[in-house]
């Protein structure tokens, strides 16, 4: 019922083509844990991978796919130094360096935009 958005079908689209698989492990009890979270629904964190050219950095690939304009907070538990936008081939973008927040890094979409962020670890 109601749009597309309202109903939830990319994420259903992404449970259906990348299930989560079980795999076995000690019964240890272990604390929930998430490396990123996005603040908004319409925002699809694709990609995390390490940066080509920099031990130190890891490259996040996210996009807006709603078809709507909107602002999203990307948080990470990751020990994050620096943050800048970055284009496809990784090299930073001019004014492109994000502050880092209490509650993330803003991010601000447009439809169906890409936005590559590349994410400097501290040592």
């Amino acid at each position: 019922a109601g749009s597309f958005q309202d109903a939830g079908v990319i994420q259903h689209a992404y449970n259906l083509n990348f299930p989560l698989h079980v795999v076995p492990a000690s019964s240890a009890q272990c604390p929930a844990w998430s490396s990123f979270s996005v603040s908004s629904p319409a925002v699809v964190l694709e990609a995390v991978k390490q940066a080509e050219d920099r031990a130190d950095a890891v490259v996040v690939r996210l996009y807006e796919a709603h078809g709507s304009t909107v602002v999203a907070w990307l948080q990470t538990s990751l020990p994050i130094q620096e943050a800048v936008l970055c284009d496809l081939l990784e090299r930073p973008v001019s004014e492109g360096h994000l502050p880092l927040e209490p509650q993330g890094m803003r991010l601000s979409f447009t439809p169906f935009r890409v936005i590559s962020v590349l994410l400097v670890l501290r040592r």
